[in-house]
């Protein structure tokens, strides 16, 4: 069954991503904005294609992209609204460690329903819409259904921010809690890796923005996970500022 909303989404993703390796092969400048975070040329390339795409495609879905938004706050366009960061990771992408991506989820009724992820360094793309349509394409081959683990008895397998995290807030939240592994990945690529089962929980405890998580937000959903706010609560999308002060994405979310 064709779904065009995702297939033109990723589409795009891969597009895009196609134009951040092109600026990724070549010196670039490192510019600052106004909140004093990078911003390349990659970046703005990508975020061309992207709104170049969805606008062609779907003309009355409006589409809130980290690069245009406006900074004095957000007021919803619609029910239904793309969200776009389009080069996640963009501390990543200067340092050349590949753990970068592309983000594009749709929301709808203040919910994520549909995402699309692309980390072109790593050729891999997650992608879903809807409950059981989560999937990876790796390295070019066919895509396959990915889902949630529970996580094993005797621990977790964490995953969290190279760029961001703080690790006194991450030892106090696993104080006393067993612990298997932890594994460091720089963007939202962290939510294929929860959807994909190989991993169990990633734990953010800093401000986000709603690009940020809405993609991801959607695929682990559609994999059998969720994403909560630190008060136990569903991430939700469209707020005034776009700004999320915390999460809990969970593969599987043991009794804790």
């Amino acid at each position: 069954m064709s779904d065009p909303l995702l297939e033109v989404a990723t589409a795009a993703a891969r597009a895009a991503g196609e134009a951040i390796m092109r600026v990724y092969a070549e010196p670039f400048e490192v510019m600052q904005k106004t909140d004093q975070t990078p911003v390349t040329e990659a970046d703005l390339a990508s975020e061309r294609v992207i709104v170049t795409m969805l606008t062609d495609a779907f003309p009355d879905i409006p589409i809130v992209s980290e690069e245009t938004a406006p900074e004095d706050g957000f007021k919803p366009p619609a029910a239904r609204f793309w969200v776009v960061d389009p080069l996640d990771g963009t501390k990543e992408f200067v340092a050349k460690n590949g753990e970068f991506c592309v983000c594009i989820g749709l929301v709808e009724d203040g919910r994520p329903v549909l995402g699309a992820l692309y980390g072109p360094a790593r050729h891999v793309t997650y992608a879903a819409h809807g409950p059981g349509t989560a999937i990876r394409v790796a390295d070019g081959g066919e895509p396959e259904l990915i889902a949630a683990r529970a996580p094993a008895p005797d621990g977790l397998v964490v995953i969290h921010s190279r760029s961001h995290e703080n690790s006194r807030r991450l030892a106090e939240y696993f104080e006393g809690r067993s612990i298997l592994a932890r594994d460091i990945c720089g963007s939202a690529l962290k939510f294929g890796i929860l959807a994909s089962g190989e991993a169990d929980f990633y734990p953010r405890f800093g401000t986000t923005m709603e690009w940020d998580t809405a993609a991801g937000q959607a695929i682990l959903e559609a994999a059998g996970g969720c994403v909560l706010d630190l008060d136990g609560k569903p991430l939700a999308y469209g707020k005034h500022d776009l700004k999320n002060s915390g999460f809990l994405a969970w593969g599987a979310k043991p009794a804790w």
